[in-house]
């Protein structure tokens, strides 16, 4: 090959090494109880290689063989490792306790920023601890754990490495690195002041606040987010905004934030003379100060091993040093932190460090060819990055995002000046106040072109491209964005292909829908709605909006492209719970038009598995997809964004076969009572009078603003429980001139008659409850 190949060149031993370590680190959690068995069958493989290498140690060893015996040593490390720190929480005498619920008193140090989370009755406060000493049962042991707190609202003001006593309830946790959940009603006792590097990274980050308070409240609460990851302030509409336009990243602490953290002091320390080994000391010192300052948590950890990277990737001989600096921070991650292997958040981290080294020399070379060198770098940073992650936020959303390209084009020039700016009004701050203040709105200024590309890219109509999740189509997807990566650096060396190339890229995102029927129809869906009934003909398909892009879907009606077409027009990507009140055709055939696309957290269904083929046909939806199905739990109540949902029928503690002929299927319905915005609603499932006059017992004196109509309103109600809820509306989710006599008019007049609106699929096609500023709710449809 030609010597002027860099890639020729390259050296992918390291790479190769630390793919070696991610793989063992996935290996450990797939595995999960068996990774024991994994790791002998890792450890015979290295034994059978190694027996091999010895018995021919007379000839010349074959580099092939003695790599792939060093990746699978490398494999099995991270992999014993991983079973090593969760054997050892498990042997954790609070992992014993936790089970048992014990009360405890902790001596611990907080080792993260405390985060207010709200609940259904007030708010709570999580923080973790590293405990140090603990007394239960009786016993006063000295130990190292990490324990999650859930504690009241006095627990907001405890400061990282600040050394509390905590008293409270112990309970067991999912994650596997944390020994217990600790719940706590009583104000931490504080013991110790944090350290004085832990002061003053607390007091350079508030200072970075009030260099920029006097702004907007985007701007105020940007600034502090990308600069250092602080998004405490960040207002929910704007992080909505981000979101659609592929923006997130910039409002979590990333490589990026370290790079040009690390970068803009490196460029300062040699504009004063700093030279040779002093420079690398500069370097490690701004890595040191950058965790600091963004908190010492396993994201931020990932952040700094990946902002380290990207330094080498713009410097001499970049990629060959880029790939190779790739590869030890992920196995120095890995041994480390092997929980990180399955992150996304990680994933993306990777790919976007990768995507840097590999494309960004190339694209910033050949767009500055007629870019200054500096802007040209800019533009080639997040081009490079998207392009390597854009496979890996298909799989997580079932789309591939047009605007978030476009965006960060835009953005990214800014990016670099509003993080160098923010951190230095911080610093400035922490002296002169008044000039910190000056800088900090220069700082302001940037941020708000970002804000202002998040904001009009979030109105845009053709915002993403609907991509399957399949292997097949992933697959595709990749091979596009390395035909992409290969060709761009030659197309952009033209001004006026790179012009032309950006000119129709805006075109398609202006012009050109991301889905059938994605493009907002007469104002749908209209200001303020909380819920809606879709037309899905004869069936149930319920969308409950928890927050932007986000929802609870109950019921999947009978026709996937139906539901699916009606949460496109909603523009619901992620669905944190989707529930199947029985298992009647009309109520679950659609649940793969709910799953194609959509990032899905669980499905939870009525525990009346009746009839049999209905729930096998859920069980084989949803293992294909990937997603867990589990029992709703009678009087479960939790809170998805804005909403908070409770179980209140059927009242049983296990799932049951049922008659087995889908006759017990109706009564057994989930029905859920929700309160979002002020107002309550009943969503009912088929459920028929026996469960109704059970619900009337168990809920006495029940009233709502807002009843879905049991059974799609057939004639079979006890119409004077429905009376006794005083709904000012009425859903009814029903097929046009279909077969049953649905809704029966003596229901709906007697509905009518107790002064409720009633809205009906049927005739008004989809259909919607909406809240406006005042509380007041009202009805919508689309047609």
């Amino acid at each position: 090959m030609a010597e002027s190949d860099p890639v020729a060149r390259h050296d992918l031993r390291m790479p190769a090494l630390g793919l070696a370590a991610w793989g063992g680190g996935i290996l450990a959690d797939r595995a999960g109880e068996r990774a024991g068995w994994a790791l002998g069958g890792v450890l015979a493989v290295i034994v059978g290689l190694g027996c091999a290498r010895w018995r021919a140690r007379s000839r010349p060893a074959d580099p092939r063989r003695s790599l792939l015996l060093a990746l699978l040593v490398m494999a099995a490390a991270v992999l014993c490792g991983s079973l090593l720190r969760h054997d050892a929480v498990r042997a954790s005498p609070l992992h014993e306790w936790a089970a048992q619920r014990a009360t405890a008193d902790l001596l611990a140090t907080v080792v993260s920023d405390p985060r207010r989370v709200e609940g259904q009755w007030g708010d709570h406060v999580v923080v973790r601890l590293r405990v140090e000493r603990v007394s239960a049962r009786g016993r006063h042991l000295d130990l190292g754990a990490t324990v999650v707190v859930l504690g009241d609202p006095a627990w907001t003001g405890v400061a990282l490495g600040e050394r509390v006593v905590a008293e409270g309830r112990l309970a067991p946790s999912d994650s596997p690195d944390v020994a217990a959940l600790l719940t706590t009603g009583r104000a931490p006792v504080r013991i110790r002041s944090p350290d004085v590097w832990w002061r003053a990274a607390g007091a350079l980050r508030a200072s970075i606040r009030d260099a920029v308070a006097h702004r907007p409240a985007e701007q105020a609460g940007l600034v502090p987010a990308l600069v250092d990851g602080d998004d405490a302030g960040l207002p929910a509409d704007l992080e909505a905004d981000f979101r659609t336009t592929g923006l997130t990243h910039l409002t979590a602490v990333s490589g990026t934030n370290l790079t040009l953290v690390v970068g803009a002091l490196l460029l300062l320390a040699r504009l004063i003379g700093v030279r040779g080994r002093w420079l690398v000391l500069v370097g490690i010192l701004g890595i040191v100060g950058f965790v600091l300052l963004a908190r010492t948590e396993p994201s931020v950890l990932r952040a700094a091993a990946m902002g380290a990277v990207g330094l080498f990737a713009f410097g001499p001989d970049g990629r060959r040093r880029g790939l190779r600096a790739l590869g030890v921070a992920l196995v120095a991650l890995m041994l480390v932190q092997p929980d990180l292997a399955t992150s996304a958040g990680f994933a993306l981290s990777v790919l976007a460090t990768g995507g840097i080294v590999l494309l960004g020399p190339p694209l910033s070379g050949a767009l500055a060819r007629w870019l200054p060198p500096g802007l040209a770098e800019a533009v080639a940073v997040p081009t490079a990055a998207q392009l390597a992650c854009t496979p890996v936020v298909a799989v997580l959303s079932g789309q591939v995002s047009l605007v978030a390209i476009v965006a960060n084009l835009l953005a990214g020039p800014l990016v670099g000046p509003t993080t160098v700016l923010g951190l230095l009004a911080g610093l400035v701050g922490l002296v002169l106040p008044t000039l910190g203040t000056v800088v900090g709105t220069g700082a302001a200024w940037c941020v708000a072109g970002i804000i202002e590309v998040a904001q009009r890219g979030a109105v845009l109509p053709g915002a993403s491209l609907a991509w399957g999740t399949g292997p097949g189509a992933i697959v595709l997807l990749v091979v596009v964005c390395m035909a992409l990566g290969l060709i761009l650096p030659r197309l952009l060396r033209s001004r006026t292909l790179a012009c032309s190339l950006g000119a129709l890229l805006l075109l398609v995102v202006l012009g050109v829908p991301g889905r059938l029927g994605s493009i907002p129809s007469g104002g749908w869906p209209p200001e303020g709605w909380v819920l809606v009934a879709c037309d899905v003909g004869q069936g149930d398909a319920l969308v409950l909006r928890v927050g932007p892009g986000a929802a609870v879907v109950v019921d999947a009606g009978p026709d996937a492209s139906a539901v699916d077409g009606c949460l496109d027009r909603l523009d619901v990507r992620e669905l944190p719970l989707v529930v199947l009140t029985h298992f009647h055709a009309d109520h679950v055939d659609g649940l793969d038009g709910v799953l194609q696309g959509r990032r899905v957290a669980a499905i939870e269904t009525s525990p009346v598995l009746d009839p049999p083929s209905g729930a096998e046909q859920v069980r084989r939806s949803a293992a294909a997809a990937g997603v867990d199905v589990r029992t709703a739990s009678f009087g479960l109540t939790r809170r998805y964004g804005d909403a908070v949902v409770q179980v209140v029928h059927p009242a049983l503690a296990e799932p049951v076969p049922g008659a087995g002929d889908g006759s017990s299927a109706n009564d057994a319905s989930v029905v859920l009572l929700v309160e979002v915005r002020g107002i309550r609603m009943l969503l009912t499932g088929d459920v028929e009078p026996p469960g109704q006059a059970e619900l009337a017992r168990t809920l006495a004196g029940l009233d709502i603003d807002v009843l879905k109509v049991p059974h799609h309103g057939s004639a079979h109600q006890d119409e004077r429980w429905l009376a006794s809820l005083s709904p000012e509306l009425a859903l009814v989710s029903v097929g046009a001139d279909n077969d049953y006599g649905h809704p029966a008019g003596e229901v709906l007049d007697h509905l009518s008659a107790a002064g409720t609106e009633v809205l009906r699929t049927d005739t008004g096609g989809d259909v919607a409850v909406v809240v406006d500023e005042a509380g007041q709710v009202r009805g919508a449809s689309r047609r």
